[in-house]
């Protein structure tokens, strides 16, 4: 087991790199969003010691927080949770990334609130790949039409595509869930956007994602260790990076 966060960063990356490797894809081409939701400031200050910049969070106010107490420090603050239309400026002024746009009317939201003065929000669909009713996301034969409509909104950039697909041990499963947002990628692509991202792949079945396509996977409990949740903020089922 590692015992500190830079060890346990320098394993993650060690088995990015070889599950890069076994699928044949370049050195580099997966990135590591280290998820620190529930995680305190200071547990993310270790990580960016040890070279980790782009940081993953659920909660709309917790991510505001930690990127207000580490501000300076050059990081890149992805919202990778369900968002509520209440909620979507604090986003919108805050995070660089938002991983879970699965309406429209979210987006529009995201799109109107985004200060002037910011980059355009990079900004992914959404896609509930399993057909889960506890998972959010788009169906599938609904991604393109909203990736099209997103795009059009101007303070956003669509960059790509996110998916949770249910836990399995099951590698035929798993391939055919990743399978699904790549061929949706592929579409757009051969329609002219430039969706360059794939958000796939957690802590326990990052190997299969990379085999996929992801170019970019959530990892938590393989960073910071087990996390603890407020009682009144359980984990969206199978979600736990």
């Amino acid at each position: 087991m590692p015992q500190t966060i830079a060890d346990a960063i320098a394993q993650v990356r060690a088995r990015i790199g070889s599950a890069c490797r076994e699928a044949g894809r370049p050195a580099g081409a997966v990135m590591l969003l280290a998820v620190s939701k529930t995680q305190p400031a200071a547990a993310v200050a270790a990580a960016a010691d040890a070279g980790q910049r782009a940081f993953g969070e659920n909660y709309v106010q917790e991510m505001v927080d930690k990127a207000h107490a580490l501000a300076g420090r050059g990081l890149e603050w992805h919202f990778i949770g369900p968002l509520q239309s209440n909620k979507t400026r604090p986003v919108a002024e805050t995070a660089d990334w938002v991983h879970s746009v699965e309406r429209l009317k979210i987006a529009g939201r995201l799109s109107a609130q985004r200060p002037a003065g910011r980059p355009p929000l990079n900004v992914l669909v959404q896609v509930n790949v399993s057909g889960e009713a506890s998972k959010s996301g788009c169906a599938p034969d609904t991604a393109l039409e909203l990736a099209r409509a997103v795009a059009r909104l101007p303070g956003l950039r669509l960059r790509g595509l996110m998916c949770i697909p249910e836990p399995s041990d099951d590698a035929a499963v798993l391939a055919a869930r990743f399978g699904t947002l790549t061929r949706l990628q592929a579409a757009l692509q051969a329609e002219g956007y430039a969706v360059d991202t794939l958000s796939m792949g957690m802590s326990a079945d990052l190997e299969a994602a990379v085999a996929a396509g992801s170019t970019m996977v959530r990892v938590g409990t393989a960073v910071f260790g087990a996390r603890t949740y407020p009682q009144t903020e359980a984990p969206q089922e199978g979600s736990t990076p």
